[in-house]
């Protein structure tokens, strides 16, 4: 019998989970929002009648986690939880491929919290929680660094003093479970174009590129962390380190309002001084939002052009994540800056929001492709807990 799988995508205030039966049978996906202070539930059941969401107030993140894991056995029919998949953001040099956790597996991925430490402290709390509520429980490392692997060294290189860079100083990139995803639907939608050298935008309140030929990373925007690229939510993209340097040395700020600043108060949010939901910012008239947007297109139209170069040329453009996938108005004008480069869109076909959105004479094809990360956990868990 095919096991339950259950996938936890764990955020600074967020709990992204999904159950599937197996593999790939989806059961229910949801996420809980304010975690740890007014926690909100949302669900998507398909196959199932409408569910009332567990009742998560007044609970620690544990206690949470904990009546979410029983809430979610109570509905199983007689099933249970089997193994657990977590998103972990870091995997370092060392964790190329899905893992096992055990102790020495977390205290390992415990050392690259300072690569990642927005990220990185919440995928390890979840792990925690679950072993100290379900200790039996087995629990698999899926890792967003580890499609990357496939990049040149040359990509990889910092131009630091080679000591360094043969440490962890070294560059790795990002959201690699939503590019496996793409990568894997490309060869069924569009088989011809999976082969090719193509770009995928993950566009969501952390954005970045990745450069693929052959379905295999040889690229990407975010490098040593999670700062570098492109203008996200709150975060800057990529910064000259000088003014990094200037912040501290001039304006007399600590390395951790540095990084408070870098992290929360930067990016669309710093830029329009309104907000960094750019849903937000396209509702308003005031020019600090349309300056913020528009340096974010800027930024994507500019690194496609670098990641195009390093592919040798370009044969198709995925649009994906929450950004990516549902603002038209975003793509059309992305697809308007990179016109140079052959990107043609179709704007009735950008309009409806799926599938192909290029024009039938664009050499370059245009597609929105929808990511789905809780996926690509649930089929590696499954993977290594019936192996």
């Amino acid at each position: 019998m095919a096991p339950v799988i259950l996938t936890l995508n764990a955020g600074s205030s967020s709990l992204k989970f999904a159950l599937y039966k197996g593999a790939d049978e989806m059961i229910l996906r949801g996420v809980v929002e304010e975690v740890g202070h007014a926690p909100h539930v949302s669900l998507t059941a398909p196959r199932m009648r409408r569910l009332d969401p567990p009742d998560l107030a007044g609970r620690s993140y544990e206690a949470g986690l904990d009546t979410l894991l029983q809430w979610l056995n109570a509905r199983l029919d007689g099933d249970a939880i089997g193994a657990v998949g977590h998103r972990i953001v870091h995997g370092g040099r060392r964790f190329l491929d899905p893992v096992r956790i055990d102790e020495t597996v977390l205290a390992e991925l415990d050392a690259l919290v300072p690569l990642a430490p927005l990220h990185q402290p919440h995928n390890l709390a979840a792990i925690r929680a679950v072993a100290r509520t379900q200790p039996a429980l087995p629990q698999v490392g899926c890792f967003d660094t580890a499609f990357h692997r496939t990049m040149p060294a040359v990509a990889t290189r910092l131009a630091l003093p080679r000591a360094l860079g043969d440490a962890e100083m070294r560059r790795y990139g990002f959201h690699g479970l939503s590019y496996e995803f793409i990568a894997g639907q490309l060869r069924q939608v569009a088989p011809a174009l999976a082969r090719g050298r193509v770009i995928v935008a993950h566009l969501g309140s952390g954005a970045s590129l990745c450069a693929m030929r052959d379905g295999r990373s040889v690229e990407t925007t975010m490098g040593f962390s999670t700062l570098d690229g492109l203008v996200m939510s709150t975060r800057p993209g990529g910064l000259d380190a000088g003014a990094v340097l200037y912040l501290m040395q001039s304006r007399g700020m600590t390395a951790k309002a540095v990084e408070d600043l870098l992290y929360h108060q930067s990016g669309l949010l710093g830029v329009s001084g309104i907000s960094g939901d750019i849903r937000k910012l396209a509702a308003t008239a005031r020019p600090e939002a349309r300056e913020a947007v528009e340096l974010f297109t800027y930024r994507i139209a500019g690194e496609t052009g670098r990641l195009a170069a390093a592919l040798g040329g370009l044969d198709g453009l995925v649009f994906t994540a929450g950004i990516g996938e549902h603002d038209a108005a975003l793509r059309a004008e992305v697809c308007r800056r990179l016109a140079w480069l052959g990107v043609v869109p179709d704007p009735a076909a950008n309009k409806a929001g799926h599938g192909r959105i290029s024009a039938d004479a664009s050499p370059i094809e245009v597609w929105i492709v929808p990511t789905d990360e809780e996926a690509v956990i649930a089929r590696h868990t499954h993977a290594l807990v019936t192996a």
